[in-house]
């Protein structure tokens, strides 16, 4: 089965996957996507105007939230079960099933959470060159990934049935994939430190965004 129908296959169970895998963590998904908002909207900041594409937006959970918080998102996902979810949870957002039909020079920000651990390492070189182009110029690229380092986060992975197969990327690997496709003003930070039994520590976690030691990586560039 490709991974195309094996995400059809999880659609509607995605969010209960997640739960369960993330146990360890104590939140739901929801709780990771909304992390992933706040930097997003921090990174844009909230009077962001241009689109923005959530690139692989799976079922939506981001999609929804980004929806909330910036006037003109769409989503893309080869997934046609999952984009049925995204649909349902996001009615504010534009979706995209066929990657050939996605705008060139068009978005002002580009998201990929968790993609790129699906892409066989041979071809990201060409997969971010290929998503760069989506972007205009001087738009941005904002990838998160999961800290292979973490090894909770690598547990949750190794745990998760579809991940199988998934292969986590280095902070320096997803830099030099940023630089290759002719990013600049490339920066990379560690999120998510504490699980919900630490949550009152949470607020300490924006001067921790050296410390490699975070569940996720987050790294953006900007198109020349």
């Amino acid at each position: 089965m490709d991974e195309v129908a094996e995400f059809d296959r999880y659609a509607r169970s995605y969010d209960e996957i997640h739960a369960r895998n993330g146990a360890l963590g104590g939140e739901p998904p929801a709780y990771y996507a909304a992390c992933k908002q706040r930097i997003v909207e921090r990174i844009l900041g909230k009077g962001f105007s241009l689109p923005i594409l959530d690139f692989g937006c799976g079922v939506g959970t981001l999609t929804s939230l980004l929806s909330r918080s910036f006037p003109a998102v769409h989503g893309y996902d080869p997934s046609a079960e999952s984009l049925r979810v995204a649909r349902e949870r996001a009615q504010d957002a534009r979706f995209f099933e066929d990657r050939k039909a996605l705008p060139r020079d068009e978005y002002g920000a580009v998201i990929l959470a968790n993609v790129l651990h699906h892409v066989a390492p041979a071809k990201r070189p060409a997969f971010l060159r290929e998503v760069t182009a989506l972007l205009r110029k001087g738009g941005t690229l904002i990838a998160f990934e999961h800290n292979r380092l973490n090894p909770v986060t690598r547990r949750i992975v190794a745990a998760c049935p579809f991940d199988d197969g998934a292969r986590l990327l280095s902070s320096g690997e997803l830099i030099g994939l940023l630089r290759g496709a002719g990013m600049r003003r490339i920066r990379r930070d560690y999120i998510v430190f504490f699980p919900r039994a630490l949550r009152l520590l949470r607020p300490l976690e924006p001067r921790l965004r050296w410390l490699p030691l975070g569940a996720q990586i987050c790294v953006r560039g900007i198109r020349q």
